[in-house]
């Protein structure tokens, strides 16, 4: 029977049973990227507010002697402070990186791809956060850093997930793993 299915056109079971056992790790998947981004959102939001709170306009506290202190920075540009006079690009940058991951996840059956997509959403949602609500207005928001680490750029959590998201990415990419679980070998 499933020849003269398969010979008429008629779809037979086999692959409706192959499909329904991928939807289910696909929406788990999806979770675990949602599940990572309000992690790493809310560990963000969380240490900004600590740091806004009790850190600024007070002296840096030293963490590890001279290689690493916490430093309450508000920082308008991107990284290394480059960029201040184009918050408003930035913030729609950002607003940018969040639409495609969130379409990119309809596709997604891959676990480390769920991570490393989460961290960058996470991350993305956090420095969008300071750029829309912090002073000194919408869209012009300086993002608070304060990890500033001897001869670095000071950054904050948001910056770290969205680092090592994109780190996480490129090694998937090396190995040839996609976002939607397949492998290919170029």
């Amino acid at each position: 029977m499933a020849e003269t299915e398969s010979v008429i056109g008629t779809p037979d079971s086999a692959p409706d049973a192959a499909e329904a056992e991928e939807r289910p790790q696909g929406r788990r998947r999806i979770v675990a990227l949602f599940v990572v981004a309000v992690l790493a959102y809310l560990i963000d939001l969380g240490s900004k507010i600590v740091v806004v709170e009790k850190l600024e306009g007070r002296e840096p506290i030293k963490v590890i002697g001279d290689l690493l202190r916490f430093e309450a920075i508000r920082n308008p540009g991107a990284a290394f402070g480059m960029g201040e006079a184009f918050t408003i690009v930035f913030t729609c940058i950002a607003a940018a990186v969040i639409v495609v991951i969130v379409r990119l996840a309809r596709k997604l059956y891959s676990l480390p791809w769920a991570i490393a997509l989460g961290l960058l959403l996470g991350g993305a949602l956090g420095n969008l956060t300071d750029r829309l609500f912090r002073s000194p207005g919408v869209f012009e928001g300086a993002v608070v850093d304060f990890i500033a680490p001897a001869h670095f750029a000071v950054f904050n959590l948001a910056d770290s997930a969205i680092v090592c998201g994109g780190i996480l990415i490129v090694i998937l990419s090396f190995r040839g793993l996609d976002p939607d679980g397949t492998v290919h070998k170029d």
